[in-house]
């Protein structure tokens, strides 16, 4: 018989918090060739271009906030609170197949926001001081031994993107490192 994971929400220490961003929405936008041009009907819907190499964005598009971050070089992540903005951009994908497609991920990878004066040393513990985002970055790394993405696309918060299944893990060694702050 499977027993449900009890993930906390949120995890509070002197300096930082992490918690659960449950409202995000996330979705992977493939593309087949990393140097094809991206469908106007598409860039409108992103409100711009993808974003280049290691690179994370907030725009507005259409009266809607999205995040963009690069993931790989044929692959970016779409981040919105609002499931409308992923259909639209599953729709403008549909329309040019032979350019790439989108897949929602939100049943598949978590959001944890980490803020705080102590999140640069928070992440340097669990990973390594070249996993901490600078403002408008995206990198993958190593944390808590899984692979995560960390983002910032601005100036405070860092967004840990992990793998549902391996939330529970990064958590509980976020939790076990700031018990020493």
């Amino acid at each position: 018989m499977a027993s449900e994971i009890s993930i906390p929400s949120g995890i509070e220490a002197p300096g930082v918090s992490v918690r659960a961003r449950r409202d995000l929405r996330v979705a992977a936008l493939r593309y087949f060739d990393a140097g094809a041009v991206l469908p106007a009907a598409l860039g409108d819907s992103l409100g711009g271009a993808l974003p280049p190499s290691l690179q994370a964005a907030r725009r507005r598009a259409g009266g809607r906030e999205l995040i963009l971050a690069w993931r790989s070089p044929t692959e970016s992540l779409v981040l919105t609170p609002d499931a409308a903005v992923l259909e639209s951009l599953a729709h403008e994908a549909s329309r040019s197949p032979a350019w790439g497609c989108l897949v929602d991920q939100t049943g598949g990878i978590e959001a944890w926001e980490a803020a705080g004066p102590r999140t640069a040393d928070l992440i340097a513990r669990v990973g390594s001081a070249a996993s901490m985002p600078a403002p408008g970055e995206a990198r993958v790394s190593r944390m808590a031994d899984v692979t995560v993405l960390a983002l910032r696309a601005e100036e405070g918060a860092v967004l840990l993107l992990v793998e549902r299944v391996y939330s529970e893990h990064l958590l509980g060694w976020i939790t076990a490192t700031v018990s020493d702050f």
